[in-house]
This record gives structure tokens, sequence and C-alpha cells, in this order.
């Protein structure tokens, strides 16, 4: 399983707010399924970035393309070489 970084663009739009509820109940499966590590959202610059696991590109194009949002999104995936950050690490022992 490889990891990639997908940057979503979109032009949020009041008619999508009707779709919002199911394409989050989308993602949160995704990410109870360890399909989806990290999902951020900036309104200030209509983005969506998302650190996904999966095979290959093409996947990673079915797995977006299943969200009720997804007719709205430009969208780019790049293979990740590194990947590090604190929830990539084993927790601190805590002596007792």
């Amino acid at each position: 399983m490889n990891k990639f970084q997908v940057t979503i663009l979109f032009e949020w739009e009041d008619s999508h707010t009707a779709l919002l509820a199911s394409h989050r109940t989308y993602i949160n499966k995704l990410i109870l399924d360890g399909v989806i590590d990290q999902y951020a959202v900036t309104m200030e610059s209509q983005r969506i970035w998302i650190t996904i696991n999966a095979e290959s590109k093409e996947s990673i194009d079915i797995t977006l393309s299943k969200s009720p949002l997804y007719r709205y999104w430009t969208y780019q995936i790049d293979e990740l070489y590194v990947i590090d950050g604190l929830h990539y690490r084993l927790p601190a022992v805590q002596l007792n």
C-alpha cells in the first residue's frame, strides 16, 4: 500500500450544502476503514488536502468519484516518498 497526497480545488456554492452530510459520511467511512489518514479543508482558498492509502492513482480516482461532491472538484494526486509527523510515530513511553 502506498501513500498519496490529494489536493482538491473546489468552488463552494450554497447548493452544495445539501450534499455535505452524505459526503462527510463517506469520508468518515474511509477514515474508519484506514483508507484516509488525514483530511483537511480550508474555505479560505477552497482547497482540500487528503493523505490517502492506495495501490495506485487510478484506485484513488475510483474512490474519489464515489463522493457526492466529486463533480465539483479538480484535483491532483501525488505519490509521497516521505511522510513524517507525530501521528506516524510510536507514543512516548510514560513510566509510572
